[in-house]
C-alpha cells in the first residue's frame, strides 16, 4: 500500500509556505505522494461547502513544489479534460513531468458543475466522449514525433509538440457511474475515487475497473486504484477515515484489502481546516501532527 498526502491548495491555511512546508516534511517522512486537486470557479451561492470556496491551480502548486523535492511524487486527484486543449494540457503537463524527473501522476476527470463549462466555452454534454479522444491524443503528442488530428471535438494540426516528455505520465481516471468505471478500466492506469465515494463498497467500483480492463485484454493486476482519503481526525470514531489515528490506520489496512494499491489523506475536505474561520496556523499544526502519526511507518 502507498501513502500520500495532500498539501494545502483549499482555504487560508493555503500558502506557498505551508505547502512548501508539508510536501518537504512528506518527503522526509517517506510518503510515496503529495497532491493537489482542481476546481476552477464556485458559483455564488452554491452549496459546495468550504473545501471549494478557494482553490489554488494544481499544475502550478505542483510544478512549484516539483523545485522544491527530490523523490516524493506529485499527484493531480483530478485535472479536468475539458477545460483546456489537448494541446496546451500536453505541453504544460509534459513540461511538468519532464521538470520534476518523472514524478507526475495525472488523475483526469470529465468535469461536474455546468457554470466550469460554461466559463471554459465548451458544452457539458458527451464529455466522457470527450475525455476518450482527449486521452488518446495526450499519449499521441507525448509518443509521435508530428501528430495531425482530426476528431468529433477537436483538430490538431499537423506539427511537432515539442519537448516531449522523456517518460509517460500514468493516467489515472475518475469516475463513478459504471460506464465512467469501465473508461478506466480499458484507457487508463488505474482509477481514482472521488471525495463523495463510499469506502465502505469501494470493492464492488474495483471490480468493474477490473472486469473491463480484462476484456480488453489488459492486465487488471497492473492497475492502480488510489483513494483520495476525506481525513478527519477526530476524538470521537466515525465512518471510513474518521476519528483517532489508530482508527485511521485500521482503515488504510481495510483498505488495501478490498483491493485499494494507494491512499492519500486530504485534510483539505475538513471543513475544521479550511472553513473561513479556521486560523490558518492551527490548520498547519494538525496538519503536521497528522503527517507524522499517518506517516508509512508509523504506529
Amino acid at each position: 500500500m502507498r501513502i500520500g498526502f495532500a498539501v494545502p491548495v483549499s482555504g487560508s491555511w493555503a500558502t506557498p509556505e505551508n505547502m512548501k512546508r508539508i510536501a518537504r516534511r512528506a518527503e522526509d517522512l517517506g510518503y510515496d505522494s503529495v497532491w493537489a486537486f482542481q476546481r476552477l470557479l464556485y458559483p455564488v451561492g452554491h452549496a459546495m461547502g468550504p473545501t471549494y470556496r478557494s482553490v489554488q491551480d494544481p499544475v502550478v502548486t505542483l510544478s512549484y513544489l516539483a523545485g522544491l523535492t527530490e523523490r516524493v511524487r506529485l499527484g493531480i486527484a483530478v485535472l479536468n479534460l475539458p477545460f483546456v486543449s489537448p494541446a496546451l494540457m500536453a505541453k504544460q503537463l509534459g513540461t511538468l513531468q519532464n521538470v520534476s524527473a518523472g514524478r507526475l501522476d495525472l488523475g483526469l476527470g470529465l468535469g461536474w458543475l455546468p457554470e466550469e463549462f460554461t466559463a471554459s466555452g465548451v458544452p457539458m454534454g458527451r464529455r466522457g466522449r470527450r475525455a476518450e479522444e482527449y486521452v488518446e491524443l495526450l499519449r499521441r503528442l507525448w509518443t509521435e514525433d508530428a501528430v495531425e488530428h482530426k476528431g468529433e471535438f477537436y483538430e490538431f494540426p499537423h506539427a511537432h509538440l515539442a519537448p516531449r516528455p522523456a517518460t509517460l505520465p500514468p493516467l489515472l481516471l475518475g469516475g463513478t457511474a459504471p460506464v465512467a468505471l469501465a473508461r478506466a478500466g480499458r484507457i487508463a492506469d488505474g482509477w481514482i475515487s472521488s471525495s463523495r465515494a463510499n469506502l465502505d463498497e469501494i470493492h464492488q467500483q474495483i471490480s468493474i475497473v477490473k472486469e473491463a480492463a480484462r476484456e480488453a485484454g489488459r492486465d487488471a493486476d497492473a492497475l492502480r486504484f488510489v483513494v483520495r482519503g476525506v481525513t478527519k481526525v477526530r476524538a470521537e470514531d466515525g465512518g471510513p477515515l474518521t476519528g483517532s489515528y489508530e482508527k485511521i490506520r485500521r482503515d488504510v489496512e481495510d483498505l488495501e484489502a478490498k483491493g485499494v494499491t494507494e491512499v492519500f489523506h486530504d485534510l483539505n475536505f475538513d471543513p475544521e481546516i479550511v472553513e473561513t474561520a479556521a486560523d490558518p496556523r492551527e490548520s498547519l499544526r494538525r496538519a503536521e501532527e497528522a503527517l507524522e502519526a499517518l506517516a508509512p511507518d508509523a504506529g
